[in-house]
């Protein structure tokens, strides 16, 4: 009985340093910022500072390239192309106060991560690793410094309130997504009823989210392959969006006019110079969605 005993503490022993040895998942805030790659970044400046009015600043991460922010706390990167056939849509980063944290807890769960942190001259610290479609999603810890502080008048919208790419199973993106990260479902539905295209998954620690966009054709055009990855940017009203961008030289067209979504909020899209889709969204929806209900809070403008 006595060896029992003993046994019995060594086995609570043992389990107590395996759980300490496993890091706890830091919190996911919200997505920080969107990198992209361009085929022209005279173009992209011109679109991003006139169309969406935001302020264009020298990259801290990428030689020769560019941020755009609408306010401080999100940007859109971009990075000139090193080939004519690189896609543009590149990376997600996502928002979090522990980037040494996060990284020990995914090493710890057999995620390939870099040797080292990289650290910024803002005093921001990241490091970058892939899904298991092999999508590149990026840490980041925001230092005290900021390339951009003051927000863009200017700038119809400065909230990034999602990011979708295409996927091609969901079940496999889960594993990494919800299972390890801890996203959890905010709506799913399909441009048809009872055909699920679209997930969307809100990060553990805020209302942003990412879209999974499903059955694509094997081998999508550059036009479909834009249509799919893309961000989103959150608006109060709809009718203020088309008035502001008609100031700027915008016109309706099949692909880029006030709509009504399948998930029950007005949209309406525009396209950068290289195809990437920039989805102006209501924070809230106007009618009933399809398909099936909004299972988490709906985002909201910054203060």
């Amino acid at each position: 009985m006595k060896n029992i005993f003993y046994f019995f503490l060594i086995f609570q022993f043992s389990a107590v340093l395996s759980a300490q040895k496993v890091p706890a998942r830091p919190a996911i805030t919200g997505i920080s910022h969107i990198g992209l790659v361009t085929q022209g970044l005279d173009a992209d400046r011109k679109f991003y500072t006139h169309m969406l009015g935001w302020t264009a600043a020298p990259s801290i991460e990428v030689p020769n390239g560019l941020r755009f922010y609408g306010a401080p706390r999100q940007w859109v990167e971009v990075a000139p192309a090193t080939s004519p056939t690189e896609q543009p849509f590149n990376h997600v980063a996502f928002t979090t106060p522990d980037v040494k944290g996060m990284r020990l807890y995914l090493a710890a769960h057999d995620v390939a991560v870099p040797t080292a942190i990289a650290r910024w001259k803002d005093g921001s610290k990241s490091f970058r690793v892939k899904d298991p479609e092999g999508n590149v999603v990026e840490f980041l810890q925001p230092g005290a410094m900021r390339g951009h502080t003051t927000p863009n008048p200017q700038a119809i919208s400065s909230r990034i309130i999602h990011a979708g790419f295409m996927v091609r199973s969901a079940p496999v993106e889960d594993s990494f997504y919800k299972q390890l990260l801890g996203f959890r479902l905010y709506w799913t539905g399909g441009m048809k009823d009872g055909v699920t295209s679209f997930v969307s998954l809100q990060v553990p620690n805020g209302t942003d989210w990412i879209e999974y966009m499903l059955n694509l054709p094997p081998h999508p055009s550059h036009r479909q392959l834009g249509v799919a990855d893309h961000f989103s940017l959150g608006v109060v009203n709809m009718d203020t969006v088309v008035a502001k961008l008609s100031q700027r030289g915008w016109t309706p067209s099949p692909g880029s006019h006030k709509q009504m979504g399948r998930d029950g909020k007005y949209q309406l899209n525009l396209y950068d110079p290289d195809q990437v889709r920039i989805e102006y969204m209501e924070f809230r929806p106007a009618q009933k969605p399809c398909c099936a209900p909004f299972t988490g809070p709906h985002p909201q403008p910054d203060k």
